[in-house]
Protein backbone atom coordinates (compact mmCIF):
# COMPACT_ATOMS: atom_id res chain seq x y z
CA UNK A 1 0.00 0.00 0.00
CA UNK A 2 1.63 3.31 -1.20
CA UNK A 3 -0.60 5.77 0.60
CA UNK A 4 -1.67 5.99 4.26
CA UNK A 5 -2.98 8.39 6.65
CA UNK A 6 0.25 9.37 7.15
CA UNK A 7 0.39 9.99 3.43
CA UNK A 8 -2.51 12.25 4.10
CA UNK A 9 -0.48 14.45 7.41
CA UNK A 10 2.11 14.84 4.84
CA UNK A 11 0.07 16.07 1.85
CA UNK A 12 -1.31 18.51 4.57
CA UNK A 13 1.69 20.06 5.68
CA UNK A 14 3.38 20.33 2.48
CA UNK A 15 0.29 21.47 0.46
CA UNK A 16 -0.06 18.54 -1.84
CA UNK A 17 -3.41 18.55 -2.65
CA UNK A 18 -4.89 15.11 -2.10
CA UNK A 19 -7.20 13.28 -4.71
CA UNK A 20 -10.24 11.36 -4.08
CA UNK A 21 -12.65 9.52 -6.05
CA UNK A 22 -15.63 7.08 -5.43
CA UNK A 23 -15.57 3.42 -6.59
CA UNK A 24 -18.05 0.35 -6.00
CA UNK A 25 -16.31 -2.67 -7.83
CA UNK A 26 -13.12 -4.20 -8.83
CA UNK A 27 -12.78 -3.15 -12.59
CA UNK A 28 -13.16 1.10 -11.60
CA UNK A 29 -11.33 0.59 -8.39
CA UNK A 30 -8.33 -1.08 -10.74
CA UNK A 31 -8.69 1.90 -12.93
CA UNK A 32 -8.82 4.55 -10.60
CA UNK A 33 -6.07 3.36 -8.63
CA UNK A 34 -3.69 2.95 -12.04
CA UNK A 35 -4.34 6.39 -12.91
CA UNK A 36 -2.69 7.67 -9.22
CA UNK A 37 -5.57 9.27 -7.17
CA UNK A 38 -4.52 9.15 -3.55
CA UNK A 39 -7.58 7.38 -2.05
CA UNK A 40 -10.74 5.63 -3.05
CA UNK A 41 -14.31 6.42 -0.99
CA UNK A 42 -16.52 3.10 -1.07
CA UNK A 43 -19.15 5.51 -0.03
CA UNK A 44 -22.62 4.67 1.19
CA UNK A 45 -23.36 7.09 -2.17
CA UNK A 46 -23.28 3.30 -3.67
CA UNK A 47 -27.08 3.26 -2.76
CA UNK A 48 -28.04 5.49 -5.63
CA UNK A 49 -25.69 4.74 -8.19
CA UNK A 50 -25.60 0.97 -7.62
CA UNK A 51 -28.82 0.41 -5.91
CA UNK A 52 -31.02 2.91 -7.27
CA UNK A 53 -32.30 4.26 -4.27
CA UNK A 54 -33.56 7.89 -3.45
CA UNK A 55 -31.12 8.36 -0.74
CA UNK A 56 -28.05 6.82 1.05
CA UNK A 57 -30.68 5.72 3.95
CA UNK A 58 -31.42 2.19 3.03
CA UNK A 59 -27.69 0.99 2.40
CA UNK A 60 -26.70 -1.66 4.73
CA UNK A 61 -23.33 -3.42 6.45
CA UNK A 62 -24.13 -6.15 4.13
CA UNK A 63 -23.50 -3.76 0.92
CA UNK A 64 -20.81 -1.59 2.47
CA UNK A 65 -18.70 -5.04 3.10
CA UNK A 66 -19.81 -6.65 -0.25
CA UNK A 67 -18.46 -3.55 -2.44
CA UNK A 68 -15.72 -2.98 -0.34
CA UNK A 69 -14.09 -6.40 -0.66
CA UNK A 70 -14.27 -5.75 -4.26
CA UNK A 71 -12.96 -2.39 -4.49
CA UNK A 72 -10.04 -3.47 -2.12
CA UNK A 73 -8.90 -6.51 -5.01
CA UNK A 74 -7.98 -4.05 -7.42
CA UNK A 75 -6.31 -1.48 -5.35
CA UNK A 76 -2.42 -1.77 -4.65
CA UNK A 77 -1.49 2.35 -3.51
CA UNK A 78 -4.54 4.09 -2.70
CA UNK A 79 -5.89 4.75 0.32
CA UNK A 80 -9.36 2.97 0.34
CA UNK A 81 -12.01 4.15 2.88
CA UNK A 82 -15.55 2.47 3.49
CA UNK A 83 -18.61 4.63 4.47
CA UNK A 84 -20.10 3.22 7.92
CA UNK A 85 -24.02 3.10 6.89
CA UNK A 86 -26.77 4.96 8.49
CA UNK A 87 -27.85 3.26 11.71
CA UNK A 88 -24.26 1.41 12.41
CA UNK A 89 -22.80 3.87 14.50
CA UNK A 90 -25.61 6.20 15.67
CA UNK A 91 -27.06 3.51 17.99
CA UNK A 92 -24.33 2.77 20.41
CA UNK A 93 -20.51 2.71 20.71
CA UNK A 94 -20.42 -0.71 20.94
CA UNK A 95 -22.13 -1.15 17.48
CA UNK A 96 -19.65 1.80 16.24
CA UNK A 97 -16.52 -0.16 16.69
CA UNK A 98 -18.16 -3.65 15.97
CA UNK A 99 -19.48 -2.32 12.66
CA UNK A 100 -15.71 -0.34 11.90
CA UNK A 101 -14.06 -3.42 12.64
CA UNK A 102 -15.93 -5.82 10.19
CA UNK A 103 -15.54 -2.94 7.45
CA UNK A 104 -11.96 -3.34 8.03
CA UNK A 105 -11.58 -7.21 9.00
CA UNK A 106 -14.08 -8.37 6.34
CA UNK A 107 -13.99 -5.19 3.77
CA UNK A 108 -10.46 -5.32 3.48
CA UNK A 109 -10.98 -0.93 3.98
CA UNK A 110 -7.70 1.00 5.42
CA UNK A 111 -10.01 3.47 7.20
CA UNK A 112 -13.79 4.18 7.84
CA UNK A 113 -15.82 7.13 7.04
CA UNK A 114 -18.63 8.37 9.42
CA UNK A 115 -21.29 11.57 9.12
CA UNK A 116 -21.82 13.99 11.85
CA UNK A 117 -19.69 16.57 14.37
CA UNK A 118 -20.04 16.55 18.28
CA UNK A 119 -22.62 13.87 18.21
CA UNK A 120 -20.27 11.46 17.13
CA UNK A 121 -16.98 12.22 18.86
CA UNK A 122 -17.56 9.51 21.34
CA UNK A 123 -17.72 7.16 18.39
CA UNK A 124 -14.68 8.26 16.94
CA UNK A 125 -12.73 7.88 19.74
CA UNK A 126 -13.95 4.70 20.58
CA UNK A 127 -12.79 3.19 17.06
CA UNK A 128 -9.66 5.14 17.19
CA UNK A 129 -8.54 3.60 20.12
CA UNK A 130 -9.26 0.13 18.29
CA UNK A 131 -6.34 0.98 16.02
CA UNK A 132 -8.82 1.83 12.93
CA UNK A 133 -8.62 5.18 11.15
CA UNK A 134 -11.30 7.47 10.73
CA UNK A 135 -12.10 10.14 8.63
CA UNK A 136 -15.11 12.40 9.70
CA UNK A 137 -17.78 13.98 7.32
CA UNK A 138 -19.42 17.85 8.73
CA UNK A 139 -21.76 19.98 6.63
CA UNK A 140 -24.43 18.29 4.01
CA UNK A 141 -24.45 14.53 5.79
CA UNK A 142 -26.92 12.84 3.01
CA UNK A 143 -27.80 10.69 5.81
CA UNK A 144 -29.58 13.73 7.76
CA UNK A 145 -31.58 14.51 5.02
CA UNK A 146 -34.72 13.78 6.43
CA UNK A 147 -33.65 16.54 9.44
CA UNK A 148 -32.04 19.06 7.38
CA UNK A 149 -35.12 18.76 4.66
CA UNK A 150 -33.35 17.46 1.83
CA UNK A 151 -29.58 18.43 0.43
CA UNK A 152 -29.55 21.81 1.73
CA UNK A 153 -26.12 23.97 1.70
CA UNK A 154 -25.18 23.67 5.56
CA UNK A 155 -23.46 26.72 7.50
CA UNK A 156 -24.42 29.95 5.46
CA UNK A 157 -25.88 31.59 9.29
CA UNK A 158 -23.83 32.82 11.44
CA UNK A 159 -24.62 30.00 13.78
CA UNK A 160 -24.55 27.39 11.71
CA UNK A 161 -20.96 28.48 10.61
CA UNK A 162 -19.79 28.28 13.40
CA UNK A 163 -21.16 25.18 14.47
CA UNK A 164 -19.29 23.83 11.64
CA UNK A 165 -16.23 24.88 12.86
CA UNK A 166 -16.58 23.91 16.14
CA UNK A 167 -17.45 20.45 15.28
CA UNK A 168 -14.48 20.36 12.86
CA UNK A 169 -12.67 20.69 16.07
CA UNK A 170 -14.06 18.23 18.03
CA UNK A 171 -13.63 15.46 15.55
CA UNK A 172 -9.96 16.32 15.23
CA UNK A 173 -9.71 16.41 18.85
CA UNK A 174 -11.64 12.84 19.00
CA UNK A 175 -8.73 11.16 16.45
CA UNK A 176 -10.18 11.30 13.29
CA UNK A 177 -7.25 11.99 10.35
CA UNK A 178 -9.07 13.67 8.00
CA UNK A 179 -12.54 15.39 7.33
CA UNK A 180 -15.14 15.21 5.06
CA UNK A 181 -16.45 19.30 4.38
CA UNK A 182 -19.69 18.81 2.09
CA UNK A 183 -21.66 21.41 0.87
CA UNK A 184 -20.74 24.26 2.48
CA UNK A 185 -19.81 27.89 1.80
CA UNK A 186 -16.25 27.95 -0.22
CA UNK A 187 -14.90 30.54 2.85
CA UNK A 188 -15.90 28.51 5.21
CA UNK A 189 -14.23 26.03 4.49
CA UNK A 190 -11.29 27.82 3.74
CA UNK A 191 -11.23 29.30 7.89
CA UNK A 192 -12.12 25.26 9.04
CA UNK A 193 -9.07 24.37 6.67
CA UNK A 194 -6.81 26.75 8.35
CA UNK A 195 -7.91 25.97 11.70
CA UNK A 196 -7.50 22.01 11.26
CA UNK A 197 -3.97 20.22 11.44
CA UNK A 198 -5.87 17.33 9.70
CA UNK A 199 -6.53 17.36 5.93
CA UNK A 200 -9.94 18.45 4.65
CA UNK A 201 -11.90 17.10 2.01
CA UNK A 202 -13.93 19.00 0.08
CA UNK A 203 -16.89 18.24 -2.22
CA UNK A 204 -19.18 20.98 -2.59
CA UNK A 205 -16.59 22.97 -0.30
CA UNK A 206 -14.54 25.31 -2.55
CA UNK A 207 -10.79 25.05 -4.03
CA UNK A 208 -9.55 25.84 -0.43
CA UNK A 209 -10.10 22.44 0.87
CA UNK A 210 -6.51 20.11 1.11
CA UNK A 211 -8.16 18.04 -0.89
CA UNK A 212 -11.48 16.83 -3.33
CA UNK A 213 -13.57 13.98 -3.61
CA UNK A 214 -16.28 13.50 -6.41
CA UNK A 215 -18.61 10.43 -7.00
CA UNK A 216 -16.67 8.57 -10.28
CA UNK A 217 -20.63 8.54 -11.93
CA UNK A 218 -21.00 11.85 -11.39
CA UNK A 219 -17.55 13.40 -13.01
CA UNK A 220 -17.83 10.90 -15.96
CA UNK A 221 -21.94 12.42 -16.66
CA UNK A 222 -22.88 8.54 -15.90
CA UNK A 223 -25.05 9.65 -13.47
CA UNK A 224 -28.03 11.54 -14.48
CA UNK A 225 -30.78 11.44 -12.08
CA UNK A 226 -29.36 15.15 -10.85
CA UNK A 227 -26.38 17.01 -11.08
CA UNK A 228 -24.93 18.82 -7.89
CA UNK A 229 -23.85 22.12 -8.48
CA UNK A 230 -19.92 21.56 -7.07
CA UNK A 231 -20.06 18.64 -10.10
CA UNK A 232 -18.00 19.14 -13.46
CA UNK A 233 -17.66 16.69 -16.38
CA UNK A 234 -14.36 15.50 -16.73
CA UNK A 235 -15.83 13.12 -19.60
CA UNK A 236 -19.18 12.74 -20.85
CA UNK A 237 -18.82 8.63 -20.97
CA UNK A 238 -21.99 8.15 -20.15
CA UNK A 239 -22.97 9.36 -23.37
CA UNK A 240 -20.01 7.25 -24.94
CA UNK A 241 -21.88 3.74 -22.97
CA UNK A 242 -24.75 4.61 -24.38
CA UNK A 243 -23.78 5.18 -28.22
CA UNK A 244 -21.71 1.86 -27.85
CA UNK A 245 -25.08 0.40 -26.27
CA UNK A 246 -26.94 1.38 -29.78
CA UNK A 247 -24.43 0.49 -31.94
CA UNK A 248 -24.03 -3.11 -30.35
CA UNK A 249 -28.06 -3.61 -30.35
CA UNK A 250 -27.60 -2.39 -33.95
CA UNK A 251 -25.08 -4.86 -35.28
CA UNK A 252 -26.56 -7.40 -33.17
CA UNK A 253 -29.97 -7.30 -35.28
CA UNK A 254 -28.64 -6.62 -38.77
CA UNK A 255 -25.99 -9.79 -38.41
CA UNK A 256 -23.02 -7.71 -38.60
CA UNK A 257 -21.72 -8.86 -35.22
CA UNK A 258 -20.09 -11.06 -34.39
CA UNK A 259 -18.06 -11.58 -37.66
CA UNK A 260 -15.19 -13.74 -39.09
CA UNK A 261 -12.70 -11.96 -36.73
CA UNK A 262 -14.97 -12.64 -33.56
CA UNK A 263 -15.55 -15.98 -34.37
CA UNK A 264 -13.70 -19.52 -33.68
CA UNK A 265 -12.91 -22.14 -36.28
CA UNK A 266 -12.74 -26.50 -36.78
CA UNK A 267 -11.26 -28.10 -39.32
CA UNK A 268 -13.78 -28.43 -42.32
CA UNK A 269 -12.91 -32.01 -42.68
CA UNK A 270 -14.07 -32.66 -38.98
CA UNK A 271 -17.51 -30.82 -39.43
CA UNK A 272 -17.78 -33.10 -42.87
CA UNK A 273 -17.62 -36.12 -40.49
CA UNK A 274 -19.93 -35.29 -38.18
CA UNK A 275 -23.93 -36.43 -37.67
Amino acid sequence: MKNTIETFRKQKLNGDKITMLTAYDYSTAKLIDQSGIDSILVGDSLGMTMLGYDSTLSVTMEDMIHHTKAVSRGVENALIVADMPFMSYQTSIYDAVVNAGRLIKEGNAHAVKLEGGATVCEQIKAIVDCQIPVMAHIGLTPQSINAFGGFKVQGKSQETAQRLIDDALKVQEAGAFAVVLEGIPSKLAKIITEKLDIATIGIGAGADCDGQVLVYQDMLAMFSDFKPKFVKYFANIGEVMTSAFMEYSKEVKNGTFPSAEHCYKIDDDIIERLH
